[in-house]
């Protein structure tokens, strides 16, 4: 049925392209029963192409003639997309100076993108009718199928049902008899067939997360943003869990985000053997269909819970009630290329706007998160204690100087290894440069392997030997000779996983040794399957980047060593200190989280540097509080806001002319509107060549961020309409992260 409403004369879609406007379109003739809304999807032809678009505003005028703008091929939708959702996108691109089209078609599934009807998928259930003995007469295998369906009260899908060798044919024939109903019902999230939320009890708290617990129920009725600051084993995630309990009760939704892939399983499953209610992920680990199914769960409030990455931040909530950012500080919150959001405050917006409490959880929260606690705008929430009683481990430094190496290890940390293994315990071995060294050199004539196509070294890999990029992933086979002297006398400088795995495997041969990076946990599932290996118990020895320092709990690991702690304290990026810190205590954090204490050994050639003896000494909270004052006097975030414009070209001088015209325009503009932006560059980047593409940029700095927005605003104007702007590819990183 079409809508008497009538139709608007244009309609302005907004495109998944990478121009910063929205495009009039004539509305087709069957409109949708709703009417033309702003959120509807339609498709339209664009040049040659027929692309999916949002309608983003019906009017009765355009700055065209009709008889030239297109008409819409088809609305997609019977009623706009989510509310919630439209605002957050609006935001975003808004915030984050970026094209609206291309916003909405990141914060979409790609199905939704590609045009698919905005509806989960159904499965069948079928169900014996119970209290009925009838039996399907002489139809032997339609009687055994009963019996099985009857076995089980609230009935079984399909492929459960075919498994077992049964066919569609006998499920059909049990239906016409009226033996057994079917209903259809969605993949994800299927209706809840407990009266109960809960599928096991919950654990006892200790005092103190029971007093933080107290004090986020305080706030289930309003915006109510709380830092959870405890150390690392201190049980946040169980007063998330309890907390989500309660909002569960009020009939509302909890979004969970988590940083990284490997950690979404082990949430999700802490999560389902907690509640009976539906529990979805979202990914990029899922395919297309299970990631709309999931999203469409989460839409219509068919589940209650909700855990994602940094993308779930994008999905539509029916009831929401809470939102929980786990981990807070880390880096993968941030994307780095294109749309360059940040999940965490997009997140905090969010909460804003729906006027729902936000808990940001993390035992090294990010500087910015941490000034806004010790203002008082958020509610600083303390866990100082670890669930099983024991003292967090303390960093022991160990000098690197003047000692030999193996794999990267001296002498007393083997010795501490080794300790620990006939103790019973498990070793985590960290460090953070996957392959086997970080580069290959001729010891005849210092020639280096350098990349063709970026300002970086290649790392040698043994697992397959090569030599690898880590920037453009330009691979590479080892070469027989040095390329500039002919020397055969090619070594590994430094040591990466591959290579201290080895050094371990030879010197503890009775022992297992797993190595965990992006390398050898390419295969899907292989992840879980070497931390279910772990889990048993026994001892081993894991060798690992991040990806072990992330959250992950290893019980019976009673030793943690630090390969190379100095590798980002120097770094030239103002960041650098602080992320370092997080990660040193994150990893520390692994070990002692059962019943016996934890040891961490740190390696480095600076056992004396003031920043790392007070990490050790006093923790990360006092490192911080340093850290923010040198930021306040040194005018940087949290206390002045950034945005960083980057341009790119294959020729350097194409990139460093459209740059230094770009500042100077800038600049200008800024002093007729008298206004207090910084403009600072252009410089090189940190790598400047990456891709055999030049890369430079320039730095916008002030303590309002209305002002550098609006310099943003006027300087992405200037690049679209100027025709030097048209010769790079320039874009823009508002609040960056990094700086390279």
């Amino acid at each position: 049925m079409t809508s008497t409403v009538p139709a608007p004369r244009f309609l302005r879609v907004a495109l998944p392209t990478p121009l910063r406007r929205l495009f009039d379109y004539r509305p087709c003739r069957e409109a949708p029963a709703c009417g033309w809304r702003p959120g509807l999807r339609v498709k339209v032809p664009f040049g040659r192409r027929q692309l999916v678009g949002v309608v983003v505003e019906c009017t009765e005028h355009s700055d065209l003639p009709a008889q030239q703008l297109k008409q819409v091929h088809a609305c997609l939708d019977e009623a706009p997309l989510s509310a919630d959702w439209w605002w957050l996108c609006q935001f975003t691109a808004r915030y984050y100076q970026h094209p609206l089209g291309d916003t909405i078609a990141q914060a979409l599934p790609v199905a939704l993108r590609q045009g698919r009807p905005l509806q989960a998928r159904q499965q069948e259930r079928w169900i014996a009718r119970q209290g009925d003995d009838a039996a399907p007469g002489r139809a032997p295998r339609q009687a055994e199928l009963l019996a099985m369906l009857r076995q089980h009260p609230r009935g079984l899908m399909t492929p459960a049902i075919t498994a077992q060798g049964y066919t569609r044919a006998q499920l059909e024939g049990l239906l016409a008899k009226r033996l057994v109903d079917r209903r259809e019902e969605p993949v994800a999230a299927p209706a809840e067939t407990s009266s109960t939320r809960l599928a096991e009890p919950s654990l006892p708290l200790t005092r103190e997360q029971a007093g933080v617990l107290a004090e986020l129920h305080e706030g289930l009725d309003r915006y109510h943003p709380c830092l959870l600051h405890g150390v690392t084993g201190s049980g946040k995630t169980e007063v998330y869990l309890q907390l989500i309990e309660a909002v569960l009760a009020r009939g509302r939704q909890a979004l969970v985000l988590v940083p990284e892939i490997g950690l979404t399983p082990q949430t999700l499953s802490r999560f389902r053997q907690r509640f009976q209610v539906p529990v979805v992920a979202l990914h990029s680990g899922l395919t297309d269909l299970e990631r709309l199914d999931a999203w469409d769960a989460a839409r219509t409030g068919r589940a209650p819970i909700v855990i994602g990455t940094r993308s779930a931040v994008f999905t539509p909530l029916a009831m929401p009630g809470v939102i929980v950012i786990d981990e807070e500080h880390d880096g993968s919150f941030k994307q780095q290329e294109g749309l360059r959001y940040h999940a965490r405050d997009l997140a905090i917006a969010r909460a804003h706007r729906d006027g729902i409490p936000i808990v940001l959880g993390s035992a090294t929260p990010s500087l910015e998160t941490l000034a806004q606690a010790r203002g008082g705008r958020y509610r600083h929430l303390r866990l100082t204690q670890r669930a099983n009683r024991h003292a967090p481990a303390r960093l022991e430094m160990v000098d690197l100087r003047g000692r030999p190496r193996q794999g990267g290890l001296i002498p007393p940390a083997i010795e501490g290894i080794r300790q620990a293994l006939n103790a019973g315990g498990q070793v985590l071995v960290f460090i953070n440069r996957r392959g086997f060294a970080p580069t290959l050199a001729c010891h005849a004539c210092g020639w280096l392997a350098e990349c063709p196509h970026c300002d970086a070294r290649m790392t040698l890999h043994r697992q397959p030997q090569e030599l690898v990029c880590h920037h453009c992933d330009f691979h590479r086979a080892l070469p027989d000779a040095c390329p500039t002297c002919e020397s055969g006398d090619l070594r590994p400088l430094g040591s990466g996983t591959e290579r201290t795995e080895e050094t371990l495997a030879a010197l503890f041969p009775d022992t297992p040794v797993h190595r965990i990076d992006r390398d050898s946990t390419r295969r899907k599932q292989a992840f879980e399957e070497i931390l279910r290996e772990i889990r048993r118990g026994e001892p081993c020895l894991l060798v690992g980047t991040q990806m072990l320092a992330k959250g992950h709990h290893l019980p019976h690991v009673t030793l943690v060593v630090v390969v190379n702690a100095d590798a980002g304290l120097y770094a030239s990026d103002f960041r650098a200190l602080e992320q370092s810190a997080q990660l040193l205590v994150q990893v520390a954090g692994r070990a002692g989280r059962a019943e016996h204490p934890g040891r961490v050994l740190i390696q480095t050639l600076h056992p004396d540097d003031p920043n790392l003896r007070l990490l050790a000494d006093s923790g990360y909270e006092a490192l911080a509080g340093q850290l923010l004052e040198e930021r306040r006097l040194a005018g940087l975030p949290p206390f002045r806001h950034l945005a960083l414009a980057r341009f790119e070209a294959a020729r350097e001088t194409h990139v460093a002319e459209v740059a230094g015209n770009a500042a100077e325009a800038l600049r200008e503009w800024l002093a007729a509107q008298g206004s207090t932006v910084t403009c600072l560059g252009p410089v090189p980047a940190p790598m400047e060549r990456r891709q055999n593409r030049y890369h430079m940029q320039v730095m916008l700095s002030d303590t309002r961020r209305s002002s550098l927005h609006r310099a943003c605003a006027w300087l992405v104007q200037w690049l679209e309409n100027h025709p030097d702007g048209r010769r790079v590819r320039a874009s823009l990183d508002i609040d960056p992260q990094t700086l390279s």
